[in-house]
């Protein structure tokens, strides 16, 4: 049975979370399971997955999931929808963000991050879009970035990353119009999560573009809640920090984010407190 999405209730709705052990994606689980959704999540780390359920509880359910496989990926969106019925929401969360300078950058890394960040992304809305549209209801939501609307020095594969999926989701915003199947995409600035952990920020910064997982969880909820596809930042400073920045010169833009601190976030780290989660990285994990 399809649900009737214009409803704008997420009381007993079916959703699926990619990368859903931690940081971000366990926000949002959260959320849904508060808001009275049922909830499956896919991770590469299956013990967490698990872990992370059963804290939950409430009928949540975890599935082993790498999204760089797409039959992996299939089969996740499968077991869910076995275990929770047919699916209404997939939100695609799966993510690496290394940072460093990128000549510097293993060609392993890179290809994760596109593999991860970008082809996960893809594939997972291809997947879930088709079952979608097969219904005529259904929602995407993917975690993009505000370094996927404004870029940052030393993190040039994850700002390429992010780049793409904000143009994804503009795409599809036009080519799904009028279908009753949504997508969102979410712009969080740096978020308190292991994803920033070493990663320092001045008053500016930290008062503009910091936040905590669950507005964005929040933000995601509202999204569904919509019932339309939309680009939303988190916080909504950030939105009047890149409308404004894309109205000037290039140098203009460059120097005045400098001035701001934003090069400091990814220029000037602790790199014993990013230790644990580069080497997490380093070896692919999501």
């Amino acid at each position: 049975m399809v649900r009737d999405m214009s409803s704008h209730s997420l009381a007993g709705l079916s959703v699926a979370i990619s990368g859903g052990a931690r940081g971000i994606g366990r926000e949002i689980a959260v959320a849904f399971v508060d808001a009275g959704a049922r909830v499956a999540i896919g991770d590469i780390a299956a013990d967490a997955a698990q872990a992370t359920a059963t804290e939950l509880g409430n009928g949540v359910v975890a599935y082993p999931l790498d999204v760089t496989d797409p039959d992996g990926f299939a089969h996740f969106l499968d077991q869910a929808e076995a275990a929770l019925g047919p699916l209404d929401v997939l939100v695609n969360n799966a993510g690496i963000m290394p940072i460093g300078p990128f000549l510097a950058e293993s060609d392993n890394v890179t290809d994760r991050v596109l593999d991860i960040d970008v082809r996960g992304v893809l594939t997972g809305t291809k997947l879930a879009g088709q079952r979608f549209h097969e219904r005529g209801a259904g929602h995407v939501v993917n975690i993009a970035s505000i370094m996927g609307t404004l870029a940052s020095p030393n993190a040039a594969s994850y700002c390429a990353a992010k780049f793409a999926i904000v143009g994804f989701g503009q795409a599809l915003r036009q080519e799904w119009r009028g279908t009753g199947v949504h997508i969102t995409t979410i712009c969080p600035g740096f978020v308190r999560t292991e994803l920033i952990s070493g990663m320092k920020a001045n008053k500016a910064m930290e008062k503009l573009a910091m936040v905590d997982p669950d507005a964005v969880a929040a933000a995601v909820l509202a999204a569904i809640e919509s019932g339309r596809s939309r680009q939303v930042f988190v916080p909504k400073s950030a939105a009047a920090i890149v409308k404004g920045s894309n109205t000037l010169p290039n140098d203009v833009r460059d120097t005045l984010f400098r001035l701001a601190g934003g090069n400091s976030v990814t220029e000037t780290m602790d790199l014993e407190a990013r230790a644990a989660y580069q080497s997490r990285v380093d070896g692919a994990v999501s």
